[in-house]
This record gives structure tokens, sequence and C-alpha cells, in this order.
């Protein structure tokens, strides 16, 4: 196996660490995390959207992956999506435990919010963040366009946000709306995921920022460069930035964010781009 280092100045990753299509075809799917974790240094952990992981599954990440490796694991939906924030301190409370065991492998822990949170349960967001254990980073996602105003409301969620060292994450899905085909991947992708503004903005000390591109990765490529500039600053502001890559389907996923990381070496050659597995099926030794 390599011994290529993912970047250290920031981290890059993907919403998954398997897909049929990214490996060769005897790779066997029980080690994608371990091949995955050579070279990227974060994953957006979205299963535990869906439930608790468990205990054996959180000792096997930890035994797969490397200590300089991130999880940015998002709040099991009976939390984010059920009640407003509200009683909802035991789902934490279990949530939190279950992951301790991954120690510093722990990044961001974030709250991706519902469109039907507005800005009237912010005041539950800032009790909810104020209650959270402080040694781990934390970042809130919102979907209502309501807090997208740069007004009022977007204001006094920033101003929550900051009071509690809390990163907002930064959803970029310009291109993926701008360039719809009719293909099923991205009909499907149109249909999850939300049209919302891309607000450049830094909060706390670890930005996030989701990108997803059409299925043709070319139709993409000229709105990320504006990105690359953007974590640079981040860097130099003494931020240490996230930043993960969709396309509809994934299968092209690793290659968008190789090439990204490709631009961010070109003007900053200290931090090494990505080396992406080799897919090809090993050849037989000729005898």
């Amino acid at each position: 196996m390599s011994d290529y280092t993912p970047p250290k100045q920031y981290y890059i990753g993907l919403p998954q660490w398997h897909h049929p299509e990214w490996y060769a075809p005897e790779h066997n799917d029980k080690d994608s995390l371990l091949v995955y974790s050579r070279h990227f240094s974060s994953i957006e952990g979205n299963n535990s959207f869906y439930g608790l992981p468990s205990v054996q599954s959180i000792k096997q990440w930890a035994e797969n992956t490397p200590e300089n490796f991130r999880f940015c694991f998002k709040f099991p939906r009976t939390i984010s999506h059920g009640g407003n924030l509200l009683a909802c301190d035991h789902l934490v409370e279990e949530f939190l435990q279950r992951i301790s065991p991954l120690g510093q492998r722990i990044g961001i822990v974030w709250l991706q919010l519902s469109q039907q949170f507005s800005p009237h349960h912010l005041d539950s967001l800032d009790l909810f963040l104020e209650k959270l254990p402080k040694q781990y980073q934390y970042a809130v996602e919102v979907r209502n366009l309501r807090l997208f105003d740069k007004a009022e409301n977007e204001i006094k969620l920033n101003q929550i946000l900051t009071r509690h060292a809390v990163n907002r994450v930064i959803f970029d899905t310009r291109s993926l709306f701008a360039n719809p085909t009719e293909d099923d991947e991205t009909l499907d992708a149109l249909r999850k995921k939300p049209q919302v503004p891309t607000h450049v903005i830094a909060l706390a000390d670890n930005p996030i920022v989701r990108f997803i591109s059409p299925l043709s990765l070319e139709l993409s490529k000229d709105a990320l460069r504006p990105w690359v500039n953007k974590l640079l600053q981040w860097i130099e502001e003494g931020r240490t930035p996230y930043i993960f890559f969709h396309t509809p389907g994934n299968e092209n996923a690793p290659e968008l964010a190789r090439w990204f990381s490709q631009l961010v070496n070109d003007n900053r050659p200290e931090i090494k781009p990505l080396e992406l597995w080799d897919k090809e099926p090993k050849q037989a030794m000729l005898l």
C-alpha cells in the first residue's frame, strides 16, 4: 500500500468510503475504509444520520484508520429532525458516548437541520448548542431560505453560532442546479439536494464546504476555482477547513476531489495533492 499521507493543512473527503465503481475488481468491500483513509483525510459520516453506529463498527473504524483521519459525523435525524431540538438531551448523550472511542479521529460533529427549521426555532438552537459538551467541534447546516436573508434572521443565526464557536456548513449546489440533465442520478440529486444561496462565511475555526458538481465534472471546474482561493485564505488565517465533494451518484467524486487538491498544490506546493487508489486489476506474474 502507498505511503501517501493526506494533506494536514485542510481536510478533504467524500460522503462515503465505498462505491462499487471506485476500486479494482478484486477489492474486498470490508477493506474500503482502510483504503479510503489512506488517500483521503476525512469522511462526512452520513450513516450516523440514519441511526447509531454499532459498538463493533466504531471499534473497526478506529482500527482501520490512521490517527490523523477525521470522521465528521452527522447528529442522528432523531435529534436534528424531531422536536425542534427540544427534549433530546438523552439522545445527544447516547450518540456522543457511542462515537467517543474514536477519540481524536472525531473531526466536526454537525447538525443538518431541515427546511422546516425556521427563524422561529433559533432560540431552541441556541439552547441546544449551549448544552453540548465542549470537547468536540460542531457545525450547523440550515436549509430554510429565511435563514439566508442577509438580514435579521441570518444575523441572529450567525450570532448564535459565533457565540458558541460553532461552524456553519456551506453547501454549494449552484453548479448542479445550473446544469440539470435528465439522467436518473442527476434527477435524484436535484430532488434531494437543497437549492440554497451560497453564503461564504467562516464563523469558527473549521469552516466546512460541501460541493456537488453536475455529472460532467468539466461543468463544475470554473465554480471550484474560487474555493481554492478561499480555502487558502482560511488556512492563512489560522483556520483548518474541511471540504467534501459530491457528484450525482458519487462515482466521479474521488476524481473531482483529486482535481481540486491538485489546484491547491499548484498554489501551495508544500500541500500534497491527493493520490487515488489503483482501479486496475492486478496482473498475474508472468513465469
